[in-house]
């Protein structure tokens, strides 16, 4: 599961500074927790960069399932973050 945001972007608009950063803070995978609920669920957490609190994100059964989705999250944010870098060449054809 990736992080959901509310402030997302099209290829029309770049994402302001602040959303870079965060993208960035939350890529680096000791900015991350994961805290056993009441119910026996297994909740990740991401630490604010700007006011050092705990964000929720995700629930999940097993703390397996809770660092697989944090794993997919830093996966889902580099690439925003290579995407920023402009388009990736894939193929060029000469004459």
């Amino acid at each position: 599961m990736t992080f959901l945001y509310t402030s997302g972007f099209t290829a029309a608009t770049r994402p302001d500074q602040r959303m870079i950063d965060l993208w960035k803070h939350i890529t680096t995978k000791s900015n991350w927790r994961i805290v056993q609920l009441p119910n026996g669920f297994f909740q990740t957490e991401y630490l604010h960069p700007e006011d050092d609190n705990w964000i929720d994100v995700t629930r999940r059964e097993t703390i397996e399932g809770a660092e697989a989705a944090i794993d997919g999250s830093i996966e889902h944010y580099t690439k925003k973050l290579e995407f920023l870098k402009g388009p990736k060449v894939v193929k060029t054809f000469t004459n």
